[in-house]
């Protein structure tokens, strides 16, 4: 998995808080999470041209979380996302943390597309398939 910030087309920043450190004073694991969601709902969810046609809905299948090396407060992490692969009803991300041009952490996560009436997988849209193929890796 690419490890530089410009090997991902889509970056998001994020604030970090006191409250995220842990009793070691490093930023909790879990809040890493965070960031991936932060980086993940900058596609998925932009309130100009949300991702998902109406009636359905984004659903993680699986996600693997990488720890490469502790985040530290105070400061920034740039998250950088891209699109790994695209199925029928289904896509890939690929997403790497960054504090001080250092990869901290990496993901990959898959994202199913479901009808929310039936709770099933449905399939992608052309549109959004157009959409996920831009933010692929060249």
């Amino acid at each position: 998995m690419p490890t530089a910030l410009n090997d991902y087309p889509v970056v998001t920043h994020s604030t970090l808080r006191y409250a995220d450190t842990d009793r070691q004073g490093h930023v909790n694991s879990a809040v890493f999470s965070v960031f991936l969601e932060v980086g993940r709902s900058e596609i998925l969810y932009d309130p100009e041209k949300p991702l998902a046609d109406p009636g359905t809905e984004f659903v993680i299948a699986q996600m693997t979380l990488n720890f490469i090396a502790e985040i530290n407060w105070p400061g920034k992490v740039a998250i950088g996302t891209r699109v790994a692969a695209v199925g029928k009803s289904s896509f890939r991300f690929e997403q790497a943390v960054f504090q001080n041009e250092k990869c901290v952490a990496t993901a990959d996560t898959a994202i199913v597309l479901i009808d929310q009436k039936i709770r099933r997988s449905t399939q992608l849209s052309v549109g959004m398939v157009q959409r996920l193929q831009k933010m692929m890796a060249v």
